[in-house]
């Protein structure tokens, strides 16, 4: 593409998206059912909107959506290892070079902040990121449900639930702790023990990122009226950018953790009378 093509596009994207906004701000918005309170509430707690568990039981959205993105990703992994691996070839083709590409990167983020112990670390961190990556952008498939009240409600992101959050950074946690028993047996128990907020921040850290992205598209779809255009546009980026972020400070944190805790320490030195009188004179050595 010539130069002059090239800065012709840019202006034309750039007067649509002008156009766009200044429609969003001039065009008269409809009649509200609801407050932004009622909002933003329910897309937090989820008080009024709970959905039948097969008539067993009532659930969060966010738990529909979580039994559906492991459902997915543990069947796409399912075909990927019996179809598409034996196949792979000494010249990758496209899809095996984006796996092996993903394979590798997380690789490498275990192996260089855990140099001793990463064969379990980097299998972990692998499929942690992808479920944060793939639950962060399965809200943007707008599925939608009924709830027990009527309504139909589209499935949030699993991870915007504080239950699910909690989850994750407590088995993250375990992932550390593990790191630090295979290194120092006992002594990194106690260590690993000691940072007992780690979990607490990493669930939070967590479900407060993906909540806020959450929040800012409900306030853009509420207020801007051009709702068919532009909230689309943003809620798509929030929403790439928070699946792309999370994942990768979920699992380097994890990762640096995990290396820090596993590292084995060397043993003391003694100090004192005992290693005074251990320690062999110069004239025992003549």
């Amino acid at each position: 593409m010539s130069k002059k093509k090239r800065l012709t596009f840019i202006a034309v994207w750039v007067l649509v998206l002008l156009a766009l906004l200044a429609a969003a701000l001039l065009v008269p918005g409809g009649e509200k059912k609801e407050s932004i309170q009622s909002v933003m509430r329910d897309a937090v707690l989820h008080g009024s909107n709970k959905i039948s568990l097969f008539g067993l039981k009532e659930v969060n959205p966010a738990y529909i959506s979580a039994l559906t993105v492991t459902g997915v990703m543990l069947l796409f992994a399912l075909i990927v290892r019996v179809f598409a691996i034996p196949r792979f070839k000494m010249v990758p083709g496209k899809f095996q070079l984006v796996i092996e590409q993903a394979v590798e990167f997380f690789s490498n983020l275990a192996s260089s902040n855990s140099p001793h112990r990463n064969g379990f670390l980097g299998a972990y961190i692998f499929a942690a990121g992808a479920y944060i990556f793939v639950g962060t952008l399965f809200e943007l498939l707008g599925l939608q449900v009924v709830t027990t009240g009527g309504l139909s409600v589209a499935l949030p992101a699993p991870l915007s639930d504080i239950n699910a959050a909690i989850a994750m950074g407590c088995l993250s946690y375990l992932i550390i702790l593990s790191g630090g028993i295979a290194g120092n047996r006992l002594k990194g128990v106690g260590q690993t023990l000691k940072d007992f907020s780690l979990p607490i921040s990493m669930s939070f850290r967590l479900f407060g990122a993906l909540l806020s992205g959450l929040l800012v598209t409900e306030l853009v779809y509420y207020y801007i009226n051009l709702s068919f255009v532009l909230p689309v546009v943003v809620g798509v980026l929030f929403t790439l950018l928070h699946a792309l972020i999370q994942s990768y400070v979920l699992t380097m944190l994890t990762a640096l953790f995990y290396g820090e805790m596993s590292e084995p320490k060397p043993p003391k030195q003694k100090h004192g009378k005992k290693a005074a009188l251990q320690k062999p004179e110069a004239a025992d050595l003549v």
